[in-house]
């Protein structure tokens, strides 16, 4: 015995779907990055950007790699962390002979 029934054809769609009341679309914001990554970021060990994200320290490196470094999974508790310096404009008779 056959029914009217079709159980694969789409659904009935609904006459007036319910409309969201009216907010101001605003700009996500951007995502807060990790405490790692913030670390990472401050490292004396992070590679230069134009080389790519990734630990040159030389325990670190043979490890973690270049291609895919995970900040989480390696900066929270690092023991090798040095925060990056600015190198200080010298005098020319500082390091003059």
């Amino acid at each position: 015995m056959m029914d009217e029934f079709n159980r694969f054809s789409a659904p009935p769609a609904a006459a007036d779907p319910p409309q969201a009341p009216a907010v101001p679309e605003t700009a996500p914001a951007a995502p807060a990055l990790s405490a790692a990554a913030e670390k990472f970021k401050s490292c004396r060990w992070r590679a230069t950007p134009e080389q790519g994200a990734f630990c040159t320290h030389r325990d670190v490196l043979p490890f973690a790699g270049k291609e895919g470094f995970k900040p989480d999974s390696w900066c929270p508790d690092c023991a090798y962390y040095k925060l990056r310096r600015t190198p200080k404009k010298r005098e020319r008779s500082e390091y003059t002979y």
